[in-house]
């Protein structure tokens, strides 16, 4: 059966075909539209979502190695707390850095808190999860497994800061003899050698040693001095931060504790900044002069004298009279003096031996001694204070002194005059002046009028007797509680006035709050982080109590549109924002104490012009 019609023009049929096409076309991209919108909302879904992370710079390193610990967020968070760095000593930190940005109307937001770890001996060690609160919901990290491995040799491209503070900064205890005798003096100088390539901005010590064993004297060191010098055949600039003199109080070996310092050292690198200036980078390096061992050798017994008690040195002595020819009953001085250079601090002075019919005073004791590196040197003496009683010739036998000389290492003996004493007038002894002067010490002292009887009529006085009742100081106790009554009524009426006034005791809290900051960024002067800190809440709450504004409302912009507002003048505008601007550059680059010092003022002078103007 034979189809009858029309044949259709074949341009129909290219139309028709075309049309297909374009409706699968559009068929499948309206299949698709579902799934693009999906994968939009999970995107957006995904950019919303906290992450706080931990991630280190290496999760295997030499026990001589630092690793670096980042706790990154994409959102701000509140009561950070960090795990216990179990088997690490924290070099430095916690250092924050805040990032950013808005691309293409999506805002990016990173806030990273940073520490500097140091390993305290190898092993395998796991850090803990660190927490924080964002929007009321808590977060933690993943536990993190590091491996210590024995100390490891690393090229110098690959030096860190902490590697280059390491090799650049030296503490040294420089010791004058290592060898001396028991109480020779012996110096100790501390001296910190810094290399050209890196420069201290603050140190303070750790532990000071005891020196036990030994009697110890501090030389002060009023400003430490930079001075240049070599440390181990290179250029090194050093300065003396202690100095010493000891002298060893038994022999043997004996050990000096070392001196420790934890000092912070910015390093050099390769970055500048928007001015061209060098970047540093700020670390800080625990340094000790290790201990030091003093092999101390005993006194010879070979030749001591007997009258020998410890003196050791280079001296002279002498025993002198302030006169020898007197009256009974009158006194004279008696020196016994000691002077040259050694332990002058550390022995005895020989007592002279004086006849009985001499009557003799407890010796006043007189020091000049001065210390210096090379030893203590000066002079020591007793003054004695003598009374003859009685009429005669007394004689003051030789005194003989001893001492070690650590130079010759032998010992010496001085021996002084005899003195003799006459007393010309004045009553006479049982013995003759010259069986005194044959047997001295041997005299038998007369009584004479060297006693007297107590007295029988002491001539007392009746002490008065006073009565409490009916006195001046009755009736004024009496009469205090009434006197009391209108001072507490005035007292409670401006108590009830300042309780009543919350706007001004809102202002004053705040005031109180600014002063607190300032206060204690005064005392954080030299300390950079902790400084700035202090001060931008200070300038903040200052802010508060004078514009009565929230911390939510506090950005550089609104600050200067209130103070617009407010008609303060453009000077002193300018100086709070750039104060704050100071306040948030700080936290990135190195400022000296000298900018610490003009901020602290500036922030001053700023808050007393706003005063005046609001």
């Amino acid at each position: 059966m034979k189809k009858i019609g029309k044949k259709v023009p074949f341009y129909i049929e290219n139309e028709v075909a075309v049309y297909r096409k374009r409706m699968i076309s559009i068929n499948k991209f309206i299949t698709f539209l579902p799934i693009l919108f999906l994968a939009i909302t999970l995107n957006a879904q995904d950019s919303d979502a906290v992450t706080f992370e931990m991630n280190l710079s290496k999760d295997k390193l030499g026990i001589n190695e630092r690793l670096r610990v980042d706790f990154a967020m994409n959102k701000d968070g509140d009561n950070f707390n960090p795990p216990d760095f179990t088997g690490f000593r924290v070099l430095m930190g916690p250092s924050q850095s805040i990032s950013s940005s808005w691309i293409n109307g999506v805002r990016s937001y990173s806030k990273t808190y940073s520490y500097t770890l140091a390993p305290r001996s190898q092993g395998s060690f796991t850090l803990k999860q660190a927490t924080i609160v964002i929007d009321g919901k808590t977060y933690k990290t993943t536990p993190k497994v590091i491996e210590v491995t024995a100390a490891v040799d690393k090229p110098s491209d690959e030096m860190t800061a902490d590697d280059v503070a390491d090799e650049s900064l030296h503490l040294v205890a420089e010791v004058s003899k290592s060898d001396p005798y028991m109480n020779e003096g012996i110096s100790v100088v501390y001296k910190m050698y810094i290399s050209p390539a890196i420069s201290i901005s603050n140190y303070q010590p750790l532990d000071n040693p005891k020196y036990n064993n030994f009697w110890s004297q501090d030389i002060p060191v009023s400003r430490p001095d930079v001075k240049n010098g070599t440390y181990k055949g290179k250029p090194y600039r050093y300065v003396i931060l202690k100095r010493v003199v000891l002298y060893p109080q038994k022999s043997g070996k004996l050990t000096i504790e070392p001196l420790s310092l934890e000092v912070t050292v910015d390093v050099p690198t390769n970055k500048r900044d928007f001015f061209g200036g060098r970047i540093y980078s700020q670390t800080t390096k625990t340094v000790s002069a290790g201990n030091r061992t003093i092999d101390v050798k005993a006194l010879p017994e070979k030749g001591k004298p007997i009258d020998f008690s410890g003196a050791v040195g280079k001296f002279d002595f002498t025993v002198t009279t302030s006169k020898t020819v007197l009256n009974a009953s009158e006194s004279l001085q008696a020196k016994v003096q000691i002077n040259g250079k050694g332990n002058l601090k550390l022995f005895q002075l020989p007592e002279p031996s004086l006849p009985s019919a001499l009557e003799v005073y407890e010796p006043e004791f007189e020091e000049s001694v001065r210390t210096t590196l090379s030893g203590t040197q000066g002079t020591v003496s007793n003054n004695y204070t003598i009374v003859p009683s009685f009429k005669g010739k007394y004689p003051i036998p030789p005194i003989s002194f001893s001492y070690f000389d650590p130079n010759t290492k032998s010992y010496h003996t001085l021996s002084s005059d005899e003195i003799l004493i006459n007393v010309k007038e004045g009553p006479m002894s049982a013995n003759t002046a010259t069986e005194s002067s044959d047997s001295a010490g041997k005299q038998s002292v007369a009584t004479g009028d060297q006693f007297n009887f107590i007295k029988l009529r002491p001539n007392l006085t009746e002490i008065g007797q006073n009565y409490f009742f009916g006195s001046t100081r009755f009736f004024l106790w009496l009469l205090l509680p009434l006197l009391l009554i209108p001072l507490a009524i005035v007292f409670g009426k401006k108590r009830e006035a300042i309780a009543g006034d919350v706007v001004g005791n809102r202002i004053r809290r705040a005031n109180k709050l600014a002063r607190k900051y300032l206060s204690k960024a005064r005392k954080e002067l030299g300390n950079k982080e902790p400084f700035y800190i202090a001060l931008e809440k200070g300038l903040h709450n200052y802010l508060k109590a004078k514009l009565k504004i929230e911390t939510s409302e506090f950005s550089k912009e609104r600050i200067a549109s209130l103070l617009d507002e407010k008609k303060v003048d453009p000077t002193t505008k300018n100086g709070f924002i750039s104060l704050l601007q100071n306040c948030e550059m700080a936290r990135y680059s190195p400022f000296s104490e000298v900018q610490m010092q003009q901020d602290y003022d500036g922030a001053s002078e700023v808050i007393s012009q706003l005063d005046k103007q609001l």
